[in-house]
């Protein structure tokens, strides 16, 4: 069986600049509380906001799309689903009100990221919703011309549970000991996850949601007033 090596998240050294950025948003953060008890209306507002952004950003980054009508209904109202692509939305939804209601109390756990996984694919019968991955998945990149080019192949299916088990262990000790700012253990831990994409669909979304648990557990409540996903979905050539 092949190993998989995840990051040993306290083992890397990291320069001024990445943790002079990590000092700017430390304080930054630290004006969180006079916000809110001074406009608290106005952030109620943002919530919704975002709320939507972030649903329609994150599954418009895979190509599932619907009205911007039908997307505020789906988010705002819960309205039933009319199609495959509002059935994968109203999931994302679900799963990311969890998170948004209940981020203290959900573990970082294996467990705790397939039962996140069945959330997003609540509304439709799909088999695999809440197991990983049955079958090897590539990471590939399609030219002009036609070619497609495999840039990354992740674990195999039989590798991803262990896998899946150690990076939880992995920034649960890390976090737990104080060994590492969490600013850089979260993005650490995401790279990790979408190295082994241990499922057959919904990885990508999967990353974003747990990006907004983790920082919601370390105190960054950003994201539930400025959609974070919009942000990658604006800068996501950058990426590439």
């Amino acid at each position: 069986m092949r190993e998989f090596n995840y990051t040993k998240i306290g083992d890397g050294k990291w320069d001024s600049e990445l943790l002079g950025l990590v000092a700017a948003i430390y304080k930054a953060a630290g004006k969180q509380e006079m916000y809110l008890k001074q406009r608290p209306e106005a952030l109620e507002k943002l919530v919704e906001i975002a709320m939507i952004q972030s649903t329609q950003a994150s599954n418009a980054i895979e190509g599932i799309v619907t009205t911007n009508t039908r997307i505020r209904q789906l988010v705002q109202e819960k309205t039933t689903p009319r199609n495959r692509d509002e059935q994968e939305i109203a999931g994302y939804r679900d799963a990311l009100a969890i998170i948004h209601e209940s981020f203290d109390a959900i573990p970082i756990k294996r467990n705790v990221i397939l039962q996140l996984h069945k959330t997003l694919f609540s509304h439709m019968n799909n088999p695999v919703a809440g197991r990983t991955k049955t079958v090897q998945n590539y990471i590939s990149a399609t030219y002009p011309d036609g070619r497609s080019v495999t840039l990354f192949t992740p674990l195999a299916p039989f590798e991803t549970p262990e896998a899946l088990d150690g990076i939880c262990d992995e920034y649960n000790r890390v976090i737990g000991n104080m060994e590492l700012e969490p600013l850089i253990a979260i993005p650490v831990f995401i790279h990790d996850f979408l190295c082994i994409h241990p499922f057959n669909d919904g990885n990508g979304r999967m990353s974003r949601l747990l990006t907004t648990l983790l920082l919601y557990r370390s105190g960054f409540f950003v994201g539930k007033y400025i959609s974070l996903e919009a942000k990658i979905a604006k800068n996501k050539d950058l990426l590439l």
